[in-house]
């Protein structure tokens, strides 16, 4: 699908083309990081106290942490956007293209892994608060 600009006639990816140009790859390395930097927004509160101590890492400052669990809902929707804007992007098929050469997109080696890690994280972000109680015998 292309979509052309009646008066300047310049084309622009549409739904079909989307995340499979020349700039795919920066566009995919900006929704890895903005999903990876909301994951460890939202864990900031809860999972990564839990893992500094557990890492024998203490201090007073690690309380001021839990004060950062109202807005891990903010955290939250825009990660889920860049990770689901990622994924997209990612996981995405292109479309062959009649006479171009097939590449095989470098793309995959750490933007799939680190997409998934931020899944995982966010994930146990939000079920910290229901499965925390039974970890810490509270």
């Amino acid at each position: 699908m292309t979509v052309f600009h009646a008066e300047s006639k310049e084309h622009h990816p549409g739904i079909a083309e989307f995340g499979r140009g020349p700039g795919s790859a920066r566009v995919a390395r900006i929704a890895v990081l903005g999903g990876m930097v909301g994951a460890l927004g939202a864990a900031s509160c809860c999972i990564a106290p839990l893992v500094l101590f557990s890492l024998g890492i203490t201090g007073a400052w690690i309380g001021n942490l839990a004060a950062l669990a109202p807005y891990q809902p903010y955290f939250v929707a825009p990660a889920l956007v860049f990770l689901s804007f990622g994924f997209v992007i990612a996981y995405a098929k292109p479309k062959p293209v009649e006479g171009a050469v097939c590449a095989h997109p470098a793309l995959g080696r750490v933007t799939k892994p680190t997409l998934w890690a931020a899944t995982v994280l966010i994930l146990a972000a939000l079920a910290f608060p229901y499965v925390a109680p039974g970890l810490l015998g509270v």
